[in-house]
């Protein structure tokens, strides 16, 4: 699917016409209604977010079900990315799977709007100048994707997407569906051949698998989060290249049977 930067331009406009580096402190109902939309909370069937577009006024509505105020809060700037881009959408609804930055093939199925909305709230909630700013220097574990999600008030999906997005650490990300992998990409800086894994089983020796085995409960915690496994587990070793240590973090959703894997060198 083809890309582009219409959304997180977009965004970096939206803050400069408002004046603010950032809109993490500001409540969801101030900062929807900020830009003359109507804020709704209420139950939706089949859908986290919606948008409708009237002749006068605009309404975004998000599901009062979701548990996560992270994820609430990405739905809201997914919606008013839909708001600032598209404007002959009048009515849409968006779910799980227009949501996910990791679902490409939905996205490909539905243009480049939920791409572009996807990138429009990755850069309002978390932007790019004040995100490499509170990472520089830390190292990346489990903990840094909480913190970040903490600090920005994000989901921990777009954390992850945005870190791999800006080649900000050394990462490999994989997603994968019904233990299927779906969608894969490796930073820059993360030297290595990975090995062509779409639409196939992970490595039977890799932390997804054990997840997969597990019908996707988690299965560690605290520390063992990240778990030490080899190169040669995602990656092919070159002729004569010894093995070397890396480290896998998975974070599953047993719901909607998806793990999000992030691996990176120990």
């Amino acid at each position: 699917m083809k890309t582009n930067n219409k959304g997180k331009c977009k965004a970096i406009e939206v803050l400069d016409d408002i004046g603010f580096d950032e809109i993490t402190n500001i409540s969801n109902s101030k900062l929807v209604s900020g830009f003359g939309v109507i804020f709704i909370s209420e139950p939706l069937d089949n859908a986290d977010g919606k948008i409708i577009r009237g002749k006068s006024k605009t309404i975004i509505k998000v599901n009062s079900s979701i548990i996560y105020p992270e994820r609430i809060r990405f739905v809201i700037a997914h919606e008013l990315g839909h708001h600032f881009l598209h404007d002959k959408l009048e009515l849409h609804s968006d779910n799980v799977k227009t949501l996910n930055w990791f679902n490409i093939e939905n996205q490909a199925k539905r243009g480049l709007q939920e791409y572009e909305a996807n990138d429009f709230a990755s850069e309002l909630l978390m932007p790019e100048r004040l995100l490499r700013e509170f990472i520089y220097g830390k190292y990346f574990s489990p903990s840094l994707i909480k913190e970040i999600s903490n600090r920005f008030k994000t989901s921990l999906t777009s954390v992850v997407y945005r870190l791999i997005a800006l080649d900000i650490i050394p990462l490999l990300v994989v997603f994968i569906t019904d233990g299927v992998v779906r969608y894969w990409r490796k930073s820059n800086d993360l030297k290595g051949w990975v090995k062509d894994i779409t639409k196939l089983s992970p490595p039977e020796d890799s932390v997804a698998q054990e997840y997969i085995d597990a019908n996707y409960d988690f299965i560690y915690s605290g520390r063992e989060k990240a778990q030490q496994i080899s190169r040669s587990t995602w990656f092919k070793l070159y002729e004569n290249q010894e093995d070397s240590e890396f480290m896998e973090y998975c974070i599953p959703t047993k719901q909607y049977k998806t793990i999000i894997s992030i691996i990176w060198e120990a």
